[in-house]
């Protein structure tokens, strides 16, 4: 199988495609980033993929068009050099209004810019995780039917392909100067739209790219790594699910944390827990629209369960479908099982409050404006962590074994949840006739994290209230302003961390526990660390000891 770092992502704000260096698509689901997957051999040869890829010895090269997320394949074989440009059209809703705009479309062009390229283009369709049935025919003029149930494909090419058992195929002879140009559109309850090609399609390429560099222009961070900091703010945008505002945390699911392994997670839905960390990425970054429309989905949907919060929602803001195992899919590179839905819903997460809270605060602090209904709410929340902030949950790494316990890093959440709600009171957002019941509680978890997760014995703040395990999620006790640091104790916790929990090159394990054998470093974690250092941790033997707390700028 194909290594995952050679997977490119296109997309339109609605779901995403993974494409090879092959020029082989070999993920989509539609027309949502959770609806059940089109093409999946990224998890399974047998579960359908659209490939254009010389037929001899090639040399690829990848980029992306300047400021958008539209992909450039270039092939160099023996014979001459193709181009294949891949993209998902996006428009501004004015163009969608005014012109035939289907909302799914893939449009793939590729075009021979030196001397004679030979190619053959795939299309082998696999609808409903490769479970559903589907019929191909020729439909003249209208390229290609794929009919499954309710759901119309509609395939248009400018070179035509033949129909085949595994789905259709065509050679492509190309010369220096000629083109071809395809199309995947799909249609449930809606008007099927066969969208020309031609002009028409070199027409939607370039108003897709002025609208990505349209988009990119508004970024305000201009410094260091200027272009790897544009690049990262398009991949966040591609996981925006434009007509809610939500955003999910991957596009995929099953792709495992170890080749082989069993922990292998559906994360195409929106967590919580990724709020306060995506509000203050697009706020920081300039991209305010995408931050209150996110901040607007995360309200809509911490009230429909209120006060009890789900540690994650689907892009409307429901309960996701039940967890389920795709037993007829092999797995990426035999990782099984492959699972659609995430059990991890249920579970029980303390910390999600904090990072809820927090993100309306920084909301708030970039003159945002609550009503009435969204005050009492985090009222309600308040009340809630204020009472059971002591509970035992599965925390913020959701184990599946271990059951629940007393975690650190939930109970300094659910200190800062109270501290947020708290200096929001004391600014005059925010009345509330429970602020001492808020202050009391809060200075009840500090003393608990200072006395029970503090261990002296190995020099660190511990995973466990009580307990004497390491946990990388307590290098984030400074991000939320429960300490500095620079603070002694969190100096020391760094290296003890850093000793027992260091994978090398700067990353970290999120912990060594023995239900967990073979895992992985955690990416995330190693950016926890350098966050540590950039704010005055490490093993610097002067740093200030350790005063009072404070908060976040």
């Amino acid at each position: 199988m194909v290594p995952i770092q050679d997977y490119a992502l296109i997309g339109n704000c609605r779901s995403a495609a993974l494409i090879s260096r092959s020029g082989s698509i070999d993920w989509l689901c539609w027309p949502r980033f959770d609806s059940p997957s089109l093409f999946a051999a990224l998890l399974d040869e047998r579960a359908g993929r659209w490939s254009i890829t010389p037929t001899g010895p090639y040399r690829a090269e990848r980029r992306y068009e300047p400021g958008t997320n539209v992909l450039r394949t270039t092939f160099h074989t023996t014979g001459g050099t193709a181009v294949l440009t891949d993209l998902m059209p996006v428009a501004s809703e004015e163009e969608k209004h005014h012109r035939l705009f289907p909302d799914h479309e893939i449009l793939r062009v590729l075009e021979c810019t030196q001397g004679e390229a030979d190619l053959e283009m795939r299309l082998e369709p696999r609808p409903g995780y490769g479970r559903q049935p589907f019929r191909i025919r020729d439909a003249g003029n209208l390229g290609l039917r794929i009919e499954s149930g309710p759901v119309l494909l509609g395939f248009r090419s400018t070179v035509p392909l033949e129909l085949d058992d595994a789905g259709a195929r065509a050679h492509l002879r190309l010369r220096a100067g000629q083109s071809v140009t395809a199309s995947l559109t799909y249609a449930d309850d809606l008007p099927a739209v066969f969208p020309p090609l031609g002009q028409h399609a070199r027409d939607v390429l370039r108003r897709s790219i002025e609208w990505w560099q349209g988009w990119i222009a508004q970024i305000s961070y201009h410094g260091p790594w200027q272009e790897a900091v544009a690049r990262s703010a398009l991949a966040l945008k591609l996981l925006e699910y434009a007509p809610s505002g939500a955003m999910v945390a991957a596009p995929t699911t099953s792709l495992p944390e170890r080749i082989g392994g069993d922990l292998n997670w559906d994360y195409r839905y929106c967590w919580l827990r990724d709020a306060s960390l995506t509000v203050r990425a697009l706020f920081g970054l300039g991209f305010v629209a995408e931050a209150k429309a996110f901040l607007s989905w995360l309200l809509h949907s911490t009230s429909l369960t209120s006060p009890k919060l789900r540690t994650f929602y689907d892009v409307f803001g429901k309960h996701p479908p039940a967890e389920q195992t795709l037993d007829h899919f092999s797995g990426y590179r035999g990782s099984r099982p492959v699972r659609v839905g995430n059990a991890a819903a249920d579970q029980h997460q303390l910390d999600v409050y904090g990072e809820v809270i927090d993100a309306v605060t920084l909301f708030v602090q970039r003159g945002g404006k609550l009503d009435r209904e969204t005050r009492h709410m985090l009222d309600v929340f308040g009340r809630y962590v204020s009472r059971h902030w002591s509970d035992p949950d599965e925390g913020i790494w959701e184990p599946r074994r271990s059951g629940r316990r007393q975690n650190t890093h939930s109970a300094v959440l659910c200190w800062a949840a109270l501290d947020r709600l708290i200096g929001l009171a004391e600014v005059g957002v925010l009345k509330s006739k429970f602020l001492e019941e808020f202050r009391a509680a809060r200075s009840e978890i500090r003393r608990a994290v200072e006395e029970r997760a503090w261990n002296g014995n190995l020099g660190a703040y511990t995973g466990r209230l009580g307990e004497d395990d390491l946990d990388a999620a307590v290098i984030l006790l400074p991000w939320y302003g429960f300490t500095r640091a620079s603070s002694e104790r969190m100096r020391m916790t760094y290296q003890r961390i850093r000793k027992q929990l260091g994978a090398g090159h700067g990353l970290l394990y999120r912990y060594r526990r023995v239900d967990s054998p073979g895992e992985g470093a955690f990416g995330i974690g190693g950016c926890g660390g350098g966050e540590a250092l950039a704010r005055g941790g490490g093993p610097s033997d002067d740093a200030p000891a350790e005063g009072e707390p404070h908060r976040r700028d």
